[in-house]
């Protein structure tokens, strides 16, 4: 079972987390990091974040580390789990960014994929690539190609990558775009995509302040329901903000919710540029929480480039009677 999915949503009177998972002191990492991905694993019985790191000029990271918890409060740096400079991913030169992965039983062990966006010196643009490990902290070995090379729109970087496995059916399907939404089914070996199966799925419409898509695809399914989460304007924005959609199929069509935005900045309490995000549901639980982004309240004027001092924050997620989500109040 895939538990990196579902909805955001806040308790207005606090963060009592249900069973084991305790109350996160925001921002849950030390340090500067960004685009968070979460998953729980049943092999360990532990939570992993995996984040772009941080705090480098121009986005300029070159490797991905992972953190543990036992309770989504106490969290353990595991150290670095890929670096793509060197002879770990034999495509990229760096610019590791938005990574995602999934955990999947095959027989009687179970498998990670991790699936990633980097730089591409043959071409000179972003693309995406896989690496597989045994454990959640790995080793990571990495597919020697990338996966997803071209735009299916012509324009906009391949990055902001997503997993999800449909509960309905069991399969597979990748998520990414900057700029575009795309979607598609991955093969059986987890680390190729059905070119067949590629499918536009921007929103269309919207502004910079309610849903224009911009980045950072996520799904979840709950109910019966999936629900696709996406990032509205520029990292580096204090606008920078969450809306969402929901839909049928695990390729669209999206229909955006009414209201659409669910996390946005808070000027008055210092709390800016909330987006890009990942979700994580408790098990045995209907308990849901968000993982995110926000910019660090010391870095939000321009001149101390706020796009690249972000800190990783936890905090509930809740939906209404009809399944709509409740928006999150940020916590500090």
């Amino acid at each position: 079972m895939h538990l990196k999915s579902s909805i955001i949503t806040l308790c207005m009177t606090g963060l009592s987390f249900a069973g084991n998972a305790g109350t996160p002191n925001n921002p849950v990492l030390p340090g500067f990091h960004a685009d968070p991905e979460i998953i729980y694993s049943n092999r360990t019985g532990k939570y992993y974040i995996y984040s772009t790191t941080d705090g480098v000029p121009g986005w300029g990271g070159h490797y991905f580390t992972v953190f543990s918890s036992p309770d989504l409060a106490d969290w353990t740096d595991e150290g670095t789990m890929l670096d793509l400079k060197g002879p770990q991913v034999a495509w990229a030169s760096g610019n590791a960014w938005a990574p995602a992965i999934i955990e999947r039983k095959e027989g009687d062990s179970y498998k990670y994929y991790f699936y990633f966006s980097g730089h591409n010196p043959a071409t000179n643009r972003k693309e995406i690539g896989v690496a597989v490990a045994d454990d959640p902290v790995g080793p990571f070995h990495a597919v020697v190609h990338p996966i997803v090379s071209e735009s299916p729109v012509g324009h906009g970087q391949q990055i902001d990558v997503d997993v999800f496995q449909d509960p309905q059916t069991g399969k597979y399907y990748l998520y990414w775009g900057n700029g575009y939404m795309a979607g598609a089914e991955l093969n059986d070996d987890m680390t190729s995509i059905n070119e067949e199966t590629i499918t536009v799925m921007t929103p269309e419409g919207g502004t910079l302040e309610t849903y224009a898509f911009r980045e950072a695809p996520y799904v979840f399914f709950r109910n019966g329901v999936y629900y696709f989460m996406w990032s509205v304007d520029d990292t580096g924005s204090p606008n920078y903000h969450v809306a969402y959609g929901t839909s049928g199929s695990p390729l669209g069509e999206i229909k955006v919710a009414e209201p659409c935005n669910i996390l946005v900045q808070d000027p008055e309490r210092k709390i800016y540029g909330t987006a890009h995000n990942s979700v994580i549901n408790i098990p045995a639980t209907d308990e849901w929480r968000i993982v995110y982004h926000r910019i660090n309240e010391d870095f939000i004027d321009r001149d101390k480039k706020p796009g690249i001092h972000r800190e990783v924050c936890i905090d509930r997620l809740d939906f209404n009677p009809d399944g709509s989500i409740k928006p999150v109040r940020p916590t500090k």
